[in-house]
């Protein structure tokens, strides 16, 4: 009897490779740069603003030329940037760690339409670098890498090309010393609005925390408030996220946002994940939901020729504009709600949107408990049951949502429904379901 063959290392997480920056990660680059130079004859290569992200992107492209494959740097600009510029080549690499903390880095692989590398991709690039089967090019075959200078100018004019009325409003915008900061104040200047700017310095020390969470924003809301602005929009590390504050200095929140994008865009479908709020299937539209991640919203978006009619989108803050690119563009979405805000205060929107109270929370615990956590959801019968990622139970007035944690040994629970009370329920029928699988699984371990 053969022994299987171990399993390859995972590496790519829900968007890209992610690690604090040490001598390992940078090994992993030029090894990962091999791989898809293998496998890839052209890329084109941009970083965001992190003090590291020169570093990260030459181990990637000695690699890449390595192998043989032909490099375009684009230097510093936005994912979605990076990602229409990959249209010309055969892949996209941006070196970014989106929005976790400064001493981190890594890369999103990306395809020529602006889709991230599909699991059958990343397989291949693991299975590669767990085998050491990467090869390298004869001297006389490396090739050189060029500059590419022309990716936010070009990006740019894409957006520009949908927008052609002066959009004559007030925004703040706060790219939290990203990489949005090399177009969105320019672009929204170049679209007529009177911009202020925050944090808008790339310097690579974010002056916040850079995920564009309520929390980390209080100093936009104040600055809507104290400049009167019709708006406030903010990024994360590399713009691929859009958060918003209304006219009186409110966060709204990426649900709202679903369905402001979805009901001004005239589109026939709408792509969104199963941890999006149920308002969003009540806005009429065909809804079609994928996994947590927007990598998977970009999958189902892939190859359709109704592409021009569809809207792709994650609570998070990721919008995804097919009619662009595949990736989800936090540059297109600030001129979008711009626009958005320049034909109705933005607050008179939110306010006609309904709010569902969302009860969040984990509990620690094995995966495996997962199994005896269907059987039980089960027997609900009043609900309909998806595994699309987790354990999804929805109900006319509400839904459950039972996931085990992809970094962390918990199971998470997240209950949304019309009123408090049935979120409550909801809640608690899912922590219920939980504990008592657990203390199963536990007794079949002794």
């Amino acid at each position: 009897m053969t022994k299987d063959k171990a399993q390859p290392k995972k590496l790519f997480g829900s968007s890209g490779i992610r690690n604090v920056v040490d001598k390992e990660l940078l090994q992993l680059m030029f090894e990962v740069g091999l791989a898809v130079g293998n496998s890839c004859s052209s890329a084109i290569i941009g970083c965001d603003t992190r003090t590291s992200s020169d570093a990260v992107k030459y181990a990637f492209l000695s690699g890449l030329l390595s192998a043989g494959a032909s490099a375009s740097d684009a230097g510093l600009v936005p994912t979605p940037t990076l990602a229409y510029a990959a249209g010309d080549f055969a892949a996209g690499a941006m070196v970014t760690a989106s929005h976790n903390p400064p001493q981190y880095n890594g890369i999103k692989l990306i395809n020529h339409d602006g889709s991230a590398f599909d699991s059958i991709q990343r397989d291949k690039v693991e299975r590669t670098l767990s085998a050491k089967s990467f090869k390298l090019a004869s001297w006389e075959k490396m090739a050189k890498c060029t500059a590419y200078p022309g990716a936010v100018e070009k990006h740019a004019e894409r957006i520009l090309a949908d927008f052609p009325a002066k959009l004559r409003i007030k925004v703040v915008v706060d790219c939290g010393g990203g990489a949005a900061s090399v177009i969105t104040p320019h672009l929204l200047t170049r679209l007529g609005c009177d911009v202020v700017t925050l944090n808008c310095q790339p310097s690579g020390h974010f002056p916040r925390e850079i995920e564009p969470l309520p929390e980390n924003l209080g100093d936009l809301m104040q600055a809507v408030v104290n400049e009167k602005a019709d708006l406030g929009i903010a990024h994360d590390g590399d713009a691929d996220r859009l958060a918003v504050v209304d006219d009186k200095g409110r966060f709204v929140t990426g649900d709202k946002l679903i369905a402001l994008f979805s009901s001004h865009l005239s589109v026939k479908r709408v792509v969104t994940t199963i941890d999006a709020s149920m308002l969003v299937d009540e806005l009429g539209f065909d809804v079609t939901r994928t996994r947590v991640g927007d990598a998977f919203v970009s999958d189902e978006l892939r190859g359709k020729p109704e592409a021009a009619q569809e809207f792709g989108a994650e609570p998070s803050g990721c919008f995804i504009f097919p009619q662009v690119s595949l990736c989800p563009d936090g540059i297109y979405a600030a001129a979008k709600i711009v626009q958005i805000a320049s034909e109705h205060p933005l607050s008179s929107l939110v306010d006609q949107i309904p709010s569902y109270p969302v009860l969040r929370g984990s509990v620690p615990g094995d995966r495996a408990a997962m199994r005896t956590i269907e059987k039980l959801l089960k027997s609900e019968a009043a609900g309909q049951l998806t595994s699309i990622d987790g354990l999804r139970l929805a109900f006319n007035d509400g839904w459950l949502l039972i996931r085990p944690s992809g970094t962390e040994p918990k199971i998470r629970i997240t209950a949304e429904a019309k009123n408090e009370a049935r979120a409550r329920e909801l809640y608690n029928l899912g922590l219920e379901a939980i504990q008592k699988s657990l203390k199963k699984l536990e007794r079949a371990k002794t």
